[in-house]
């Protein structure tokens, strides 16, 4: 259980492909006042998980958050888009900044092998890094690896393409 900081009623919406609650800025103020930048938070979506998920709320650049509810939240608490939903909200004052994962063997090796994905890769952003290094981790087959690791050094690599679920440009 976390001691709620914020506890509220919410439709979830839909952005995109994304299913997400709006976070207004009175709430938000109430979690960490001024806040503008991804807000880590620990949140209980109608009472689950016993004890939290950690995640960011993301700026909506209103001062308000959205909280984006990802497949095993969405899982977790067998919410539709349209459903009413009790948020549980608090800041997580244990969220340690940068990757969390450690880069794969196969994706160290395929960067030091492309020197433009390389100045690429260091030109990322600690929380897009972290993102990467993530969504790598859960990757268990030999043959997803492949296709993603192809993925990300064609976009890396500075072409135009998409990658978890975004467009990349030039690199980023």
């Amino acid at each position: 259980m976390i001691e709620s900081s914020s506890a509220f009623r919410a439709v979830v919406k839909i952005r995109g492909v994304n299913p997400f609650v709006s976070v207004n800025v009175s709430r938000a103020g109430r979690l960490k006042p001024g806040w503008r930048k991804p807000l880590p938070v620990l949140v209980r979506v109608n009472g689950r998980p016993e004890g939290a998920w950690r995640t960011n709320l993301m700026p909506d650049g209103d001062g308000g958050f959205y909280l984006y509810l990802n497949g095993v939240m969405r899982a977790g608490t067998g919410l539709t888009i349209g459903s009413v939903v009790r948020v549980e909200l608090a800041f997580d004052a244990s969220y340690r900044n940068g990757p969390q994962h450690p880069m794969p063997s196969w994706f160290s090796k395929a960067l030091h092998e492309n020197e433009t994905a390389r100045k690429n890769w260091a030109a990322l952003s600690p929380s897009r890094k972290k993102e990467v290094l993530r969504y790598f981790a859960q990757l268990k087959s030999p043959e997803a690896r492949a296709r993603n690791v192809e993925k990300a050094l064609h976009v890396l690599s500075g072409q135009t393409g998409r990658f978890m679920a975004r467009t990349w440009t030039n690199g980023t």
